[in-house]
């Protein structure tokens, strides 16, 4: 491909050595697409008949052992009895088609999201009820132990599976493999957006190759995302020839005349080759989002995020429940952890902090103190050797302020344990944003302050997501992502991640 030189202020730059590994890369076919998505699909056709077998046999020889057991039909039916084993292999038949008529297995679903599980379940669930609607209708009568274990178990070990392939699914996509060759088509400032955002989620499976823009020249680069320009909008599947790319992806349709977006879908290669539309909102979860079409148009409906009472009252239940019930458990830790504070250096055990919370409105956080007792003082001298956080939260890799026994708890996210006071007293949440202090309040642009809408949580979407290594724009990205799009499950989620988390040495304390 022919290099050319931009003059002037463009972002779109001369051809560097970085940009010409990314050419080069795209300028190579592979025609892998397909056959990834057909391998991975046959793996999880092997893996779901393997669970199976051993699911529905092991429950029967569980329940019915190893005889001949028959299948009993009524009297006044003409069908003959059955075996139990021939019985077992008709229910796996039907279960492996019924996960591959719900298309449990296509690669729209797989590597993220809960589709791929919502699938499975439904179509195994669907089997059952069939099997129990027949067995009325033919007056057949089936061991109800050896169906009410094969179910659940069924369930369990599919998703199980599911959920291990994934991992290594997602493995996989981090080193580039296994996943779609994306060409993303639109505006400058819309392709270097969407090109951002997907590489801060490699696991979702999609490549960016290269860039279509209208008025790119091949041998260019969109410096902000580092995206080579393979060519202008008429040079589309010229584009997608040269990179091998699998899907393209319009980002920005305003800058497509009308006609253009059916022109991309008609020039594909029908279940080879993708179109993906980009919208360039972002951070709003599946269930907000509908789809309605309306004289021809795919209008997408966004519903505004709905926080009702009775979702306040159950999220406060399971707050007050879960705190309470680790406070037992936990008392000879929390015992252990004060006295330590108290003999390894002096000053109170707790440290009580201002922040702000639900509404804008301030409030004590209890924390065991991890720090030296004049620390507050110490901050303006330290900020000049920041070397964590971001231009809005202070942190330091080496705080000196740090305590050796605090060094210890901060590691493990220890220090935050007394906040499950704060919880049953109502000004913290289990989950939710972390909870800011007043200075960094006035920093806040206008749209930051949405992240009071929730009360602040022990632990979040941050807290999970990599804490002080996190830019201010994604603390906030992820942060406002949680208020608007909050389910139990959500909580559930992000509790279970937190031990993981805090695990990790790399954590800092809030």
């Amino acid at each position: 491909m022919p290099s050319k030189t931009h003059t002037g202020a463009t972002p779109m730059t001369q051809r560097s050595a970085g940009s010409t590994e990314l050419l080069e890369e795209a300028s190579a076919p592979r025609n892998t697409g397909v056959n990834w998505r057909r391998r991975y699909a046959r793996n999880l056709r092997i893996t779901d008949f393997l669970v199976l077998v051993w699911v529905v046999y092991g429950t029967q020889i569980a329940w019915l052992g190893l005889d001949d057991t028959r299948v009993a039909t009524g009297s006044s039916t003409a069908l003959p009895e059955i075996s139990y084993w021939l019985f077992s292999a008709g229910l796996i038949a039907i279960w492996m088609w019924a996960l591959a008529l719900i298309d449990s297995r296509t690669d729209r679903v797989i590597g993220t999201g809960n589709t791929e599980y919502v699938r499975v379940t439904r179509a195994s669930f669907n089997v059952f009820g069939l099997i129990a609607i027949l067995a009325f209708l033919l007056q057949v009568e089936v061991a109800r132990g050896y169906l009410l274990l094969s179910l659940p178990c069924g369930v369990i070990m599919l998703v199980l599976v599911r959920w291990l392939w994934r991992q290594w699914l997602v493995s996989k996509r981090q080193r580039g493999e296994y996943s779609a060759r994306v060409l993303l088509v639109g505006s400058h400032n819309s392709v270097a957006q969407i090109a951002r955002d997907l590489a801060r989620n490699l696991g979702a499976g999609y490549k960016v190759v290269g860039a279509c823009v209208p008025s790119g020249s091949p041998g260019t680069t969109i410096h902000e995302a580092n995206v080579p320009v393979l060519g202008t909008l008429d040079g589309i599947p010229d584009a997608m020839s040269t990179s091998g790319a699998d899907t393209v992806a319009v980002t920005s349709i305003g800058d497509l005349p009308p006609q253009k977006v059916k022109e991309i879908s008609w020039g594909l290669e029908a279940g080879r080759q993708h179109l993906v539309l980009a919208p360039s909102i972002t951070d709003i979860a599946g269930p907000r989002i509908q789809t309605r079409p309306v004289s021809g148009l795919p209008l997408i409906h966004v519903e505004t995020p709905r926080f009702s009472s009775g979702e306040r009252f159950i999220k406060r239940m399971m707050d007050v429940a879960l705190s309470a019930i680790g406070m037992i458990l936990i008392s000879p830790l929390l015992l252990v952890l004060a006295l330590l504070v108290k003999v390894t250096s002096s000053g109170p055990v707790l440290f009580k902090q201002t922040r702000v919370g639900y509404h804008g409105r301030e409030f004590e956080m209890l924390k065991f103190r991890s720090m030296v007792t004049n620390a507050e003082e110490l901050l303006d001298e330290l900020k000049a050797s920041q070397d964590s956080g971001n231009e809005v939260m202070f942190k330091m890799t080496n705080d000196p302020r740090v305590t050796r026994i605090g060094r210890v708890m901060r590691r493990f996210s220890l220090d935050e344990l007394p906040q499950l006071f704060n919880v049953i007293g109502g000004s913290m949440s289990l989950v939710g944003p972390r909870p800011p202090l007043p200075r960094e309040v006035e920093q806040y642009a206008d749209h930051v302050h949405r992240r009071f809408l929730v009360k602040p949580g022990i632990t979040g979407l941050w807290q999970v997501s990599g804490r002080s290594a996190l830019s201010w724009e994604d603390t906030v990205r992820l942060d406002l992502s949680y208020v608007e799009n909050w389910t139990m499950l959500t909580d559930v989620v992000i509790m279970a991640r937190t031990l993981r988390a805090a695990a990790n040495p790399g954590n800092t304390a809030a």
